[in-house]
């Protein structure tokens, strides 16, 4: 590819664009109205374009204004450069809406209440124009919506990636048994092992949701434990914490999900004996389908840990 400057002649396409319009409409007054210029301006670009060219395009006389034979021969060299310049400002456009459009996120509880926020204001910060719809569920949901397409981008904290999805961790998770101060297992010396966990009913979120699925999983993986039934089983995170400080019975949920509860005391946090309750949480679309404007610039805002 060249990177030699254009001669001053094909600098401005202007004067080409109403040369051709005068081809087609037959005077420079009509063709100075089709591109919203005075007459004068579109006859004063038209000697300009004649001065760098080097020889008259036009023949002015009383019945309106024609091409010269020179003119005629421009015009024809310059209209596959004025469409391949139509094509040239079509495909900006189409950059800068891919890049200002909308983003549709689909979010697990955990990650649209505690990571989320701050991605968006980096987003926001990069870019005003964009527009967010978000909509928060369980991991499940978040699969669904984004391989039926109603979700540019999902973020889950299942253990399990869906198939169909493409997937990339975005941060780590610990989740955290809690208690209220007056439950037993707050003021005992040992802490609970797995099994124990395993066999007590819980205040638990619904099935879907990527926090019942990684403790399922944990516990399963670590000796082929299978949980109770739920003590009680409700959609949303706030309400189990409530449960659980009114003393209903222990949860587990996301450590991000219950910090201020355990700086003020409401909550207990028990280590659970030989049990790993790490988890990934993951950004998902759809496989084969790269990730392109806001929500590309959204994954990789979340990569960075903004």
């Amino acid at each position: 590819m060249s990177s030699r400057p254009l001669p001053r002649s094909v600098r401005d396409l202007t004067g080409y664009e109403l040369l051709l319009s005068v081809a087609e409409l037959g005077s420079i007054g009509q063709a100075a109205r089709s591109h919203d210029m005075s007459q004068p301006a579109a006859s004063a670009r038209l000697r300009q374009l004649e001065a760098d060219v080097g020889t008259a395009l036009l023949e002015r006389g009383a019945r309106g204004t024609r091409l010269s034979t020179a003119g005629e021969l421009v015009a024809s060299w310059a209209q596959a450069t004025i469409e391949a310049a139509s094509d040239l400002a079509a495909g900006i456009a189409a950059l800068r809406a891919d890049r200002h459009g909308h983003v549709r996120i689909a979010a697990s509880l955990t990650v649209a209440e505690y990571l989320l926020p701050r991605w968006l204001i980096a987003l926001r910060s990069a870019d005003p124009e964009t527009v967010v719809a978000l909509d928060s569920g369980n991991s499940a949901e978040v699969a669904t919506n984004v391989l039926a397409g109603t979700a540019d981008i999902g973020f889950v904290e299942s253990p399990e990636v869906a198939s169909g999805l493409s997937a990339r961790e975005v941060a780590r998770d610990e989740l955290a048994l809690v208690v209220a101060p007056s439950h037993p297992w707050a003021n005992r010396r040992r802490e609970p092992r797995a099994e124990e966990l395993a066999a007590t009913s819980l205040v638990s979120r619904e099935r879907g949701s990527g926090t019942r699925w990684a403790l399922e999983r944990a516990l399963r993986e670590h000796a082929g434990l299978e949980t109770a039934e739920p003590l009680l089983e409700v959609s949303s995170t706030t309400a189990i914490k409530a449960a659980v400080t009114g003393g209903i019975g222990p949860a587990v949920l996301s450590a991000r999900a219950v910090s201020t509860e355990l700086t003020a005391g409401t909550l207990v946090r028990l280590e659970v004996a030989e049990l790993d309750l790490t988890r990934s949480l993951r950004a998902v679309w759809p496989e084969g389908t790269p990730l392109r404007g806001p929500a590309r610039d959204l994954l990789a805002i979340a990569l960075r840990g903004e």
